[in-house]
């Protein structure tokens, strides 16, 4: 039986939100940091899912995403390696369609049930642009989101899907667009979303002779809270009773991650038995039937959506978020000499240290050094090592500094020294911290980000941050 095996997610750890100074509005909204995008976001969220995994298993990984980091690069291929998935996982990527996610997992679904691959991983991010100040800038959120398919106890099955195809121009973007654009909002909602939301609910309906008092839990994709509660009232479902929040007053709309994100929170709080119906909307629509089996209790992610919502940071300055998008000039320290291009050369003979995070244990005395060498600093014994992830490992700061002169969008720069359970030792910028909470023996965890971008290259590597726990407050 083929289905959901595992999930998980990742919604960023800031937010702007009431006290936000400039911002403007009651609600909140998830934004990323300045050093994250939609492919380091989508390596969280497949952290967050393979947590407990045997990564070993994963034969496919599916990214999906409207804000691919390259116009002309597959992006798949760095989330595998960052996910430390074998060399021969197949990758593919998904654009331009806010469907992408649940596409991406139909096709995963497809390719297990065939027989051609026995896991798949389906991840999906997005950062979608509003104009400040406009409608879409105070809706869209951000986030990510992790399905893991296959065939083994599945959490939940997909008994069946209907989908519909519909060219419309309500939503778009160009490649030279930094914003999304739109038509009339009235045209763009009921000759897009609504007309065809309602055509895929009742294809898939009337083809299994169901009605909505046949769903516990109505899943739901829709642009904002106001036409979100007008859709659910249209189809007939129970606003109180049969839908989850859609948490666009914590969180806002993810784009291609929304509508999984908002399928595994639903699955958080799923009992078994449960049948979900899961509409998706973009330039057509995907409805699918979702039963809940007796396996849901099995799995837990590391934090899931429920986590990662509960722990965040208010951003003070409205003006800082727009810092983080390059839509407000930065005049950084004239200090330092300009960013180096990343060379290619060196990330391919390095991809194991720098993406995978590998280092190596010695094999004679057991030590555990980065970056790997010939020669065991410990007990000199040459050319007997195996491979040692870091990535998933707890790690303490020894030592820190903080350089008030760096250019960074996120002054002052933390640069720390770590060690790591079990040993292994790493130098390592830290981000989403609290200065002031920064000491000597305080726990961290690795997180895979951006460091910079040079004539259109974007160089990424792992920093560490406080860990985000089920508590959902970052220790200090």
């Amino acid at each position: 039986m083929t289905g959901i095996i595992g999930y998980g997610a990742y919604v960023p750890y800031h937010r702007l939100g009431a006290s936000t100074n400039g911002w403007g509005q009651k609600t909140e909204k998830a934004v990323a940091n300045y050093d994250e995008d939609s492919l380091t976001m989508a390596v969280a969220a497949g952290r967050d899912c393979l947590s407990n995994v045997d990564r070993s298993q994963v034969d496919a990984l599916f990214f999906a995403s409207t804000t691919h980091p390259y116009a002309e690069k597959q992006v798949s291929p760095l989330i595998a390696a960052a996910l430390d998935l074998r060399r021969d996982v197949l990758t593919f990527d998904l654009a331009n369609s806010l469907r992408s996610g649940t596409l991406a997992l139909r096709a995963a679904l497809d390719m297990v049930k065939s027989g051609s691959i026995k896991q798949a991983l389906v991840v999906a991010a997005d950062i979608r642009l509003g104009k400040p100040r406009s409608v879409f800038e105070t809706s869209f959120g951000e986030g990510a989101a992790a399905l893991l398919v296959g065939s083994s106890k599945p959490l939940a099955t997909i008994e069946d899907s209907y989908s519909i195809s519909d060219d419309v121009l309500d939503l778009w973007r160009s490649p030279k667009d930094g914003f999304v654009r739109s038509w009339e909002d009235r045209f763009a909602i009921e000759r897009g979303y609504a007309r065809v939301v309602r055509e895929a609910v009742a294809g898939i309906l009337q083809k299994h002779k169901l009605t909505p008092k046949d769903f516990q839990s109505l899943v739901l994709y829709a642009p904002d809270a106001r036409r979100h509660a007008e859709m659910v009232r249209t189809l007939g479902f129970d606003p109180k009773t049969q839908v989850p929040d859609a948490m666009f007053n914590v969180m806002g709309n993810t784009g291609t991650a929304f509508a999984p994100m908002l399928l595994i929170s639903a699955l958080e709080k799923a009992k078994a038995g449960d049948r979900m119906l899961l509409v998706n909307y973009g330039n057509g629509a995907d409805a699918l039937i979702v039963r809940v089996t007796d396996a849901i209790g099995s799995f837990k992610p590391k934090l899931g959506v429920a986590g990662h919502i509960q722990s965040k940071k208010i951003v003070e300055q409205y003006n800082t978020y727009l810092q983080w998008r390059g839509l407000l000039e930065y005049e950084p320290p004239m200090t330092r000499p300009a960013d180096e291009r990343p060379a290619a050369t060196a990330l391919l003979r390095e991809e194991a240290k720098v993406f995978r995070l590998h280092g190596s244990k010695c094999l004679h005395c057991g030590n555990v050094q980065y970056p790997k060498d010939r020669v065991c600093i410990r007990c000199g014994a040459k050319d007997k090592f195996e491979d040692y992830k870091l990535s998933d490992r707890q790690a303490s700061i020894t030592s820190y500094s903080m350089e008030y002169v760096h250019p960074t969008l996120d002054p002052p720069m933390v640069v720390t020294i770590l060690n790591f359970e079990g040993g292994g030792r790493l130098i390592a910028e830290m981000t989403d911290r609290d200065i002031s909470k920064v000491k000597v023996g305080m726990p961290v965890e690795m997180t895979f980000r951006k460091l910079n971008s040079v004539e259109s290259i974007n160089n990424y590597y792992w920093k560490c941050a406080p860990p985000r726990d089920q508590a959902g407050e970052r220790r200090s």
